[in-house]
């Protein structure tokens, strides 16, 4: 197996077409290498890799990635470098999710490791301290002892820095601008919240047309401070191609990045109501 390699000179410049073209840029998880052939098949631009995604593939919930179950940069490395780049063609470039925060490794020896597996894009968030509440003493308590935005944002200038696509990704304005003012990253997605729907989603209420302004709120506050990075959008309400529609035609977006939506409840859907068909059949009657 030779798995072929890019560059972010590659990359950005099919990126940069396709914006230039009028067509939405598609970035899409995968926790397996089956998922992975079938998104670059159907033509995604990037496949994220992250611990989130490969614990989704076992069954759980993306947010188990932040309880101390395992080491989730180690485990986004392996499945990335074992499942996912021998799967696929190369078609489709991969961003490896990481967390900045590991108090145990060098981020320069983590993106080195990534490239040299294939690799060119990374992104903040693997888990990232996004998810936690800013008002919550478990935020407090996690600034206090170390674990920071500042890392998240160091990694992604330095990813830029080692040639690499780097993928600015937050959940609030503030946490946005920070990231977009001081690294300035490529490709910048506005997470609105865990992926409504299926068996695992969480419903917060929110709908499209709410998640639609809050998008379009940060996109008019961050394209004033980085003109030429590219604006995508995930999460809460967006669940379903209509969603994503809804979004390309009422914000600023140059895209759209898919999680569960394409891995996650695709997959409890097909199999639950194939394994239904098959459990209702019965033997002739004698």
């Amino acid at each position: 197996m030779i798995v072929k390699h890019t560059s972010r000179k590659q990359i950005m410049g099919k990126l940069r077409k396709k914006v230039a073209d009028r067509l939405p840029i598609f970035i899409a998880s995968a926790g397996s290498g089956l998922v992975a052939q079938l998104l670059e098949k159907a033509g995604v631009d990037c496949i994220n890799t992250f611990s989130g995604a490969r614990l989704r593939a076992n069954g759980m919930g993306t947010m188990s990635m932040m309880w101390p179950i395992l080491d989730s940069n180690k485990q986004t490395l392996d499945y990335t470098r074992e499942d996912i780049m021998p799967a696929i063609k190369g078609d489709s470039f991969v961003c490896a999710c990481l967390n900045p925060n590991d108090p145990l490794k060098d981020m320069r020896m983590v993106l080195n490791q990534c490239k040299d597996m294939g690799v060119y894009s990374a992104s903040n968030i693997g888990p990232s301290l996004s998810y936690v509440d800013h008002d919550s003493e478990i935020y407090r308590v996690l600034t206090k002892s170390g674990i920071t935005m500042d890392h998240e944002i160091e990694m992604l200038a330095l990813a830029k820095e080692m040639d690499m696509v780097s993928i600015g990704l937050a959940f609030t304005i503030e946490d946005s601008i920070r990231i977009m003012e001081e690294a300035k990253p490529d490709v910048f997605c506005f997470h609105c919240g865990t992926t409504q729907g299926g068996l695992k989603g969480y419903d917060s209420g929110e709908k499209i047309e709410q998640a639609a302004e809050r998008i379009e709120e940060a996109n008019g506050i961050l394209r004033k401070l980085s003109p030429d990075t590219i604006m995508i959008a995930h999460g809460s309400a967006l669940v379903n191609p209509p969603d994503f529609q809804y979004v390309l035609d009422h914000t600023s977006c140059d895209g759209f990045w898919t999680g569960s939506s394409t891995e996650r409840i695709p997959i409890e859907n097909a199999v639950l109501s194939t394994a239904q068909a098959f459990a209702k059949l019965r033997f002739p009657a004698s």
